[in-house]
């Protein structure tokens, strides 16, 4: 599995996770999540491989999550999720992929812990 990065080059976050990453002569795939979002199964798998649970992974102050409603502790992990991936920019990153393991990069330097 190569390595993979849930990337937003507008964030700074991100492009040091990147930077990172490319200083250790990793060229990993990029996924722009807010143009190819993660697919539901694929945010469960994420989820699980963080061992987060997905309000977690959700940034709450983005003013999609208060439009939605979901601070609205009766949702489920579904609807949690489905928001996700019908709103990636609720999705916290950089998120990376590598030798089954993922990391979030906050801070940034979390994601070498997995490479």
């Amino acid at each position: 599995m190569p390595v993979r990065i849930y990337h937003n080059p507008r964030c700074s976050k991100s492009r040091h996770a990147l930077q990172l990453l490319q200083e250790r002569g990793l060229q990993p795939e990029i996924i722009e999540y807010l143009k190819t979002p993660p697919s539901t199964d694929e945010l469960r798998h994420i989820l699980t491989l963080l061992g987060m649970q997905p309000r977690a992974l959700m940034r709450r102050t983005e003013r999609a999550y208060s439009e939605a409603g979901l601070a609205d502790p009766s949702l489920d992990d579904a609807a949690l999720i489905q928001a996700m991936v019908d709103h990636p920019i609720l999705i916290e990153r950089p998120i990376v992929l590598a030798r089954g393991k993922a990391a979030l990069g906050r801070p940034p330097k979390n994601v070498l812990e997995i490479v």
